[in-house]
């Protein structure tokens, strides 16, 4: 079975907006680009992935992909996360993938043990993993085997819309509680739950 990871990437200058209270411009983009650098390299660290993809309109984002051994896309047009994320499912079937799993690019404790573990829950199709985040409203981690059997629902409550997609295309449903993936850096509270920009070694 070929695995393709998909990670979708906002403008490393410009994401993270809701942080723009704590932290400047400049910290915002370090950190961006710290925690894409950080889910590049534990993907990399699991052997269950072939490939790993990022689609996004930043060109440093993809630079720094390609630097990393991964595939790039480039998001054109208006900003559609959804639709950004179809167009990459798209291309990573079309080179040959049976199952894909989506991950963001903000979790700062992501553990390639525990990505492995998701992974292991997805092995017979058509099957579905879902690892929420801690408020149990967005989708962390998304494995969908085989490749395509819905559309992707992200934003407010995605988590119980694509339980329910799930359900619909007849595919079995995992639900898993991995702690790592659990947490997302997206507003003020998330950045004081895990202790600060220090925490990640980022001045």
């Amino acid at each position: 079975m070929t695995i393709w990871a998909i990670v979708p990437v906002k403008p490393l200058r410009r994401g993270k907006s809701r942080l723009a209270g704590m932290l400047s411009e400049d910290q915002r983009t370090r950190l961006n680009r710290h925690l894409l650098e950080r889910t590049l390299t534990a993907l990399n660290e699991v052997p269950e992935i072939d490939h790993t993809l990022v689609v996004s309109r930043d060109p440093a984002a993809l630079a720094l992909t390609r630097e990393m051994g991964g595939r790039t896309v480039l998001e054109d047009g208006a900003p559609q996360f959804n639709t950004a994320l179809q167009r990459a499912t798209i291309v990573a079937k079309a080179h040959g993938a049976h199952a894909v799993l989506i991950l963001p690019a903000d979790l700062p404790l992501i553990d390639p043990p525990d990505v492995r573990t998701l992974l292991g829950h997805g092995k017979k199709p058509p099957v579905v993993v879902i690892a929420s985040d801690r408020r149990k409203d967005g989708t962390n981690a998304l494995f969908v085997n085989p490749v395509g059997l819905f559309e992707y629902g992200y934003g407010v409550g995605s988590f119980e819309r694509h339980c329910e997609r799930a359900r619909q295309a007849g595919a079995r449903l995992e639900i898993l509680d991995l702690p790592t993936l659990a947490l997302d850096l997206d507003l003020p509270e998330d950045l004081e739950y895990l202790g600060g920009l220090e925490m990640l070694g980022i001045p």
